[in-house]
């Protein structure tokens, strides 16, 4: 008498249906992945993301709608023109209170 159970132990299909299986759950994982990155085409967010904070290489790239916008920094300082408008303090619990200077009063 021969038991159904020993046929379905020697059929080699039954590795390759795991293997699909297998397959199926990598290729799920990937398609989770690609998804979740920011710079993914399909998101409708504006999203920023910054490479290298802090460092001469730093680039930063913006993605505003289907625009992506690349910046790379130069290593080199930047400067500007204006005056000093006022002052900022740090308290001690985090929270940041900032000050305006006084403009200059006319003479009267």
């Amino acid at each position: 008498m021969r038991f159904i159970e020993s046929d379905e132990a020697d059929d080699p299909i039954l590795s390759v249906v795991n293997l699909i299986d297998l397959f199926l759950v990598v290729i799920g994982i990937l398609m989770i992945v690609v998804a979740k990155n920011p710079l993914n085409p399909f998101s409708a967010h504006e999203v920023v993301v910054i490479e290298n904070p802090g460092q001469a290489d730093m680039r930063m790239t913006i993605k505003k709608g289907e625009e992506l916008t690349r910046y790379e920094s130069s290593g080199a300082i930047g400067e500007g023109q204006g005056i000093k408008a006022g002052i900022t303090y740090r308290l001690d619990d985090g929270r940041m209170v900032y000050v305006p200077e006084e403009a200059a009063k006319p003479s009267q």
